[in-house]
């Protein structure tokens, strides 16, 4: 046991000294792919729709009869290729973990950021103004919300359908009630709420079985997204107790925004006068122009070509433009994974590194200057085994601050929560701030998740 615990399942512990390094890329490590929830290591399909539910457990034997029932969906990562009709994705909230009853000796073996929830952390995730908790759509931050289940599949038929089948089968269990469903989607060329191509720059997971694409970086060791693994550290990162509970599981992040794209669109209005002015403006704020061209690759006009090659459109650095002439460095993209920027406030940035599955939800609004009222935005989804911490420090040091790349208080121009007067700088020369920036995502609420192993919903079905 001594040795899989320092060197991985099924390795020897890496030798110390000038050829570790040359272990870890030899050697890489065994992950149980069919013990691991597919969603965590494996993309979507694509086009894909689906569906999250919010699910309260209000009977302890009721939720441990529908943890039993979702074993038999849930998708593992060594599944993935196999056809299948839907796929199927679980995580639980600690007072989830409380209202099935785990044992309080496993309770106390979680992070206390875990434990005290998202809202309980509004002031470490500066979550203020309208992203205060006291704001939030119900159920988020009630403690009531115990239970997320995500369906999604190729087809619309295939997601009904699936959905369906679930559905009537929670309707037969006592002790559950579904709070809120919330519908998602990506059909073919599908973008975010403001227009923009998503979705890049994801890790690579050492061990994994999937390879990046050009510019993702080398492979991040497993620990740092799966607990039970080293970690960037080498070292094996805390995990909840007992194993069969904490192995091949990790922490999720959800942060369901409502997209202000009406005030996103004034706000070009006022920063150019041209249509070309206005999409140059939207391309500087976030990094990428629509298509999803990076700016770094394309800096003065869109490349559609260029934004639908995978094998080029995230193969590129910033060491070549430190003044931020090409990306701004307070771009969204670029605070979100600054690569190679030589940052004011030094971070190790492969542990910040997060698995995004967001989604988008709702119907696109367009370049219309009025909104209609009707609810559209992204539901943020990060995933890793520091995801908690991670996402926390991203919400209050590169997201609602500026000081780490020499902002000041400068913010993330697409997620950050803004001030009064606030602006956006355009380098140049000289450079240009363009002020009146408003907050164009704000929080409809949001809660901290344990996406358990497949060994894991086992052992809570048959507490």
């Amino acid at each position: 046991m001594a040795a899989l615990r320092k060197g991985g399942p099924g390795i020897p512990p890496p030798p110390k000294g000038p050829l570790r390094g040359l272990f870890r890329r030899l050697v890489p490590p065994t992950l149980d792919l069919d013990d691991i929830q597919a969603l965590i290591l494996r993309p979507r399909p694509a086009p894909y729709y689906g569906s999250h539910a919010f699910v309260e457990i209000t009977d302890p034997a009721g939720g441990r009869e529908a943890v039993r029932k979702l074993l038999t969906r849930v998708t593992s990562a060594a599944d993935w290729r196999e056809p299948r009709p839907a796929w199927t994705a679980a995580a639980l909230t600690y007072p989830g973990l409380e209202a099935l009853e785990v044992p309080r000796s496993s309770l106390e073996s979680f992070p206390r950021a875990f434990r005290e929830g998202m809202a309980a952390r509004a002031d470490r995730l500066r979550d203020h103004g309208p992203n205060d908790p006291s704001r939030w759509q119900s159920p988020f931050g009630t403690g009531r919300v115990h239970l997320m289940v995500s369906v999604y599949a190729d087809s619309e038929e295939a997601w009904r359908r699936e959905l369906t089948g679930y559905e009537e089968q929670l309707s037969m269990l006592t002790g559950l009630r579904v709070l809120l469903r919330q519908d998602f989607g990506a059909q073919p060329d599908s973008r975010n709420a403001f227009g923009f191509k998503d979705g890049f720059t994801q890790p690579v997971v050492e061990g994994s079985g999937v390879e990046g694409w050009p510019g993702d970086g080398r492979a991040i060791r497993p620990g740092e997204f799966i607990l039970g693994y080293p970690s960037e550290g080498g070292h094996v990162l805390d995990s909840p107790a007992p194993d069969s509970l904490g192995r091949n599981g990790t922490y999720l992040v959800f942060r369901k925004y409502h997209s202000h794209v009406d005030a996103f669109n004034r706000y070009l209005h006022r920063g150019a006068d041209t249509e070309e002015g206005r999409e140059l403006l939207a391309a500087k704020l976030v990094g990428r122009w629509r298509s999803g061209a990076p700016l770094e690759l394309a800096p003065d006009h869109d490349d559609p070509e260029l934004g639908a090659d995978d094998s080029r459109n995230n193969d590129f650095r910033y060491s070549g433009d430190a003044l931020g002439l090409r990306t701004p460095v307070g771009s969204h993209i670029r605070r979100m994974n600054p690569r190679d920027t030589q940052l004011k406030v030094l971070s190790d940035v492969n542990i910040r590194r997060i698995i995004r599955r967001s989604t988008t939800y709702g119907e696109p609004l367009g370049d219309s200057l009025r909104d209609d009222g009707r609810p559209r935005g992204l539901d943020f989804i990060a995933i890793s085994a520091r995801a908690i911490d991670t996402v926390e420090f991203l919400q209050s040091e590169w997201i609602n601050s500026g000081n780490f790349i020499g902002r000041g208080t400068e913010k993330d121009p697409l997620l950050g929560v803004q001030d009064d007067n606030a602006y956006f700088t355009v380098p140049g020369t000289p450079p240009r701030r363009i002020s009146g920036i408003e907050t164009f995502n704000t929080l409809d609420g949001g809660e901290y998740f344990f996406m358990p192993s497949l060994t894991a919903l086992k052992w809570l079905g048959d507490l």
